[in-house]
């Protein structure tokens, strides 16, 4: 079983490497932080059916992750309160309305970070435009996100959008789309609300 050392990195990059290092290995030891990096990375495991053990180590924990034994998978019960509707949210702008730019970032980080606490939560969202800016390197509001996609809120970026802004390398939470995929999902049986 391979050691990741995911100590002193910032939220989501544990769950993005535990995640990656998961797809190509099946089990590994993950080394992380007490606190957010741990809990985030504990949830995204077990939500996909993976058996954990923990072990505190000093100020952190080494964290061992590896696939249930066959047949004692189990279905991970989401959390009781969330009520998961068919609604697509489209974020074609890292501002909420129209009026100053600061403002409409406040608003938009405010919304996202409410979409955590709220009972009911979308299916998925959508970035585009100058949407995708949320879910890249520096984004204020990638851990909120993060917690989204653990929740089990699908989060795509607009692939075009990424390569216009020269910031494909920098997406740090979800996946890309293209706008065959968008345009499906939108007239799909959802109802669809854009930001």
């Amino acid at each position: 079983m391979n050691t990741i050392d995911c100590r002193n990195m910032p939220c989501p990059a544990p769950v993005i490497a535990a995640k990656k290092a998961l797809e190509e290995q099946g089990a590994i030891r993950i080394l992380l932080d007490d606190g957010a990096p741990r809990e985030n990375v504990a949830r995204f495991a077990r939500n996909r059916g993976f058996q954990l053990r923990e072990e505190k180590q000093g100020d952190g924990w080494a964290v061992d992750i590896a696939p249930m034994a066959t047949g004692t998978a189990v279905q991970i019960p989401l959390p009781a309160a969330a009520n998961y509707s068919g609604t697509i949210l489209l974020i074609a702008s890292e501002m909420l309305g129209n009026g100053p730019e600061e403002l409409g970032r406040l608003l938009m980080r405010n919304l996202i970070h409410t979409l955590v606490e709220s009972e009911q939560l979308p299916a998925s969202l959508f970035f585009l435009n100058s949407g995708v800016l949320l879910t890249t390197e520096g984004s204020a509001v990638l851990e909120a996100l993060q917690k989204l996609v653990i929740m089990g809120v699908e989060i795509m970026s607009c692939g075009l959008c990424l390569d216009y802004y020269g910031i494909k390398d920098k997406l740090m939470v979800g996946g890309t789309t293209n706008m065959l995929a968008t345009v499906e999902s939108i007239l799909g049986e959802h109802k669809v609300i854009k930001l």
